[in-house]
């Protein structure tokens, strides 16, 4: 069997995030849609019971972006 089968690194990046103020299914809908803008970004996982939100993106992702989206819903984020 040949080693040609390398896998390159995915360029994929999976953050965490603690998002606090949601309390509903709409909170978490507000959420995923100011997210879901950001460039690159290809799942959002969003709790509001939790206050988890995880964003996987196909590129970096710049926490500044994500903290501004969180910010635009309505709510606040901290890097988890």
């Amino acid at each position: 069997m040949v080693e040609s089968e390398e896998r390159k690194e995915d360029p994929m990046s999976t953050i965490e995030y603690q998002v606090t103020g949601m309390t509903c299914g709409h909170c978490e809908m507000s959420v995923r849609e100011e997210v879901g803008q950001i460039a690159g970004v290809d799942q959002i996982e969003v709790s509001a019971q939790t206050g988890r939100l995880v964003v996987t993106a196909s590129a970096p992702l710049d926490d500044a972006a994500v903290l501004a989206a969180v910010d635009e819903a309505g709510y606040s984020a901290v890097r988890a």
